[in-house]
């Protein structure tokens, strides 16, 4: 590869706090020199191309460290059930019954992103979905991952009315005892036309799909990330499916994205017998840690706190592990070698989290991740001690912030408590969750700096994060969140040339604004992946 400079920018590095540069120099898919623009080109051989950026702002490529892409990437094809298109029972239904009428009677029909929360009217059940159709098979996935709602068509050809509830999952019940078609967390496996079966180690999201249409996802996915400036992410939950797919993706060069996989636990007996632990790989797709799950969603009132929430306190959570088994787990993954990510969002499951993790053999550098930690409450100190990274999701504060405020009152203000966790010395890491969230990564830093509702109510405003410190946790400290930091995440000669370029200066413009900022330019391994003409 020829060398390359990129000159008149405005380069935040991410090497340190408040690093800046004026050029970049690029050779061989690596950053050769960074620095002012009489350095870099002083630097570059006779002849070297020059690109003039035009004064814009150059952050490194976004890091993603928790992102369901293949799922998010599949999801594009279904039923956007997602709010505001979504806003009651009724406009659920008639978008279910329109796609009933032009698919084959007896095919599943599959819709996404739907918030009961949101709607007026409350959740919707089977019988509300039987209205759209009786001759189709209906799933329509709640906005968290971790539920579902099926018409009495699946229902009963999948299991019968007096079907148990599983371990780690409930199925809802009417007032007359009947099931009303709601699957929560690991009772989906009882319902859904999985590929894969994961037991009680997490929400099945592995459902069947040909191997065409998966991996015809992962291109179409890797374009949309690409023009959202991201160049990498960290897949927080895949299984043999999802890794058959992401090969022969990257073996047709249709993998246009760097992507690190999280296994799931239910695979964990598999790889020890093989002797095979993370990271492994290179440096377009690779194995990292692994992933457990100890309770439910946030955003779907299955997350387990210690004192119950709710307007009336009827949710306690569900617990996908027992402690005792959780740690079990954790301690085989750990004297094997594995850095682990644990999903736990209430206060009791982050609490049974780190006793897992302390328990276990200490592996991993200190690296040890909690996804999502929600509501540490308690906890921080114990988190900062044992060198254990949270990857949180601001855009949650967005996205169900006021829902939040309803069902846990004071307590939401505590939620990702992201401040206080710098001032510790924890790493913070952010990221996206998609598809529970948009996959942007610019909403999830505005909700960091911003702090904002939906409805534009204030939640945890001292927790707010500055314009830096959130890019930070989606690039060097998110690197940093699976052992990539000496690659990726910051803008330094012999890293991998991975970076955005901004239309607008993010750093400069109104808070409020952030979630707007377009993407002039998207650069991965020195290479041109997405460039806008706009602007």
């Amino acid at each position: 590869m020829a060398h390359e400079v990129f000159d008149n920018a405005r380069v935040y590095t991410a090497n340190g706090p408040g690093s800046w540069a004026g050029a970049m120099g690029v050779e061989d898919g690596r950053f050769a020199a960074v620095g002012s623009s009489e350095e870099v080109r002083a630097a570059a051989p006779p002849g070297a191309l020059v690109t003039d950026l035009g004064g814009r702002t150059v952050v490194p490529g976004l890091i993603d460290a928790h992102n369901h892409f293949l799922q998010t990437s599949h999801c594009l094809t279904w039923i956007d059930a997602r709010y505001p298109g979504v806003a009651t029972v009724a406009g659920l239904v008639a978008l279910i019954g329109q796609a009933a009428a032009s698919a084959p009677a007896g095919s599943w029909i599959q819709a996404f992103g739907l918030d009961p929360a949101k709607l007026p009217d409350g959740p919707p059940t089977r019988f509300d979905l039987d209205r759209a159709t009786a001759d189709h098979l209906v799933l329509v996935r709640h906005v968290s991952g971790h539920h579902a709602l099926v018409n009495s068509a699946a229902l009963l050809q999948r299991v019968g009315e007096d079907a148990a509830d599983p371990q780690g999952g409930q199925l809802m019940r009417d007032r007359d005892g009947r099931l009303n078609g709601w699957c929560l967390d690991s009772a989906m496996q009882l319902i859904l036309p999985v590929a894969v079966d994961v037991g009680h180690h997490g929400p099945n999201i592995h459902f069947e799909a040909p191997m065409e249409d998966l991996v015809g996802a992962v291109a179409n996915g890797s374009r949309e990330y690409l023009a959202a400036g991201i160049t990498t992410v960290c897949d927080a939950q895949v299984s043999r499916r999802e890794l058959a797919a992401y090969r022969e993706a990257r073996r047709r060069g249709t993998l246009g994205i760097r992507v690190v996989c999280m296994p799931l636990s239910h695979q964990l007996d598999a790889f020890l017998a093989t002797g095979v632990a993370g990271p492994l790989g290179d440096d377009r797709l690779a194995i990292g840690p692994m992933k457990f799950y100890a309770d439910g969603a946030l955003s779907g009132n299955t997350a387990c706190f210690r004192t119950p929430y709710g307007q009336a306190r009827e949710f306690a959570g569900i617990l996908y592990h027992e402690p005792e088994e959780l740690s079990s787990l954790i301690a085989r993954a750990q004297g094997d070698g594995w850095q682990v990510g644990i999903h736990a969002q209430g206060d009791r499951a982050i609490e049974m989290s780190l006793d897992a993790i302390a328990a276990g053999a200490t592996g991993a550098g200190g690296r040890h991740r909690i996804e999502h930690a929600g509501y540490p409450a308690d906890q921080l100190e114990r988190i900062a001690s044992l060198g254990v990274i949270p990857v949180s999701q601001p855009g949650y504060l967005h996205d169900f912030g006021d829902t939040f405020l309803t069902v846990l009152g004071e307590r939401a203000h505590d939620l990702l408590p992201l401040r206080t966790e710098l001032e510790l010395g924890i790493t913070v890491v952010l990221s996206s969750d998609s598809f529970v969230t948009t996959y942007k990564p610019l909403h999830h830093i505005s909700a960091a700096v911003n702090r904002r509702t939906r409805t534009g109510q204030s939640i945890g405003a001292d927790q707010a994060l500055t314009v830096e410190e959130a890019i930070r946790g989606y690039t060097i400290d998110a690197a940093r969140s699976f052992f990539a930091e000496d690659r990726l995440g910051s803008i330094e000669p012999g890293k991998l040339a991975d970076f955005v370029v901004f239309e607008s200066d993010p750093f400069a413009g109104s808070p409020a604004g952030l979630a707007e900022t377009g993407i002039r330019m998207t650069v991965l391994g020195g290479d041109v992946a997405h460039e806008s003409t706009g602007g």
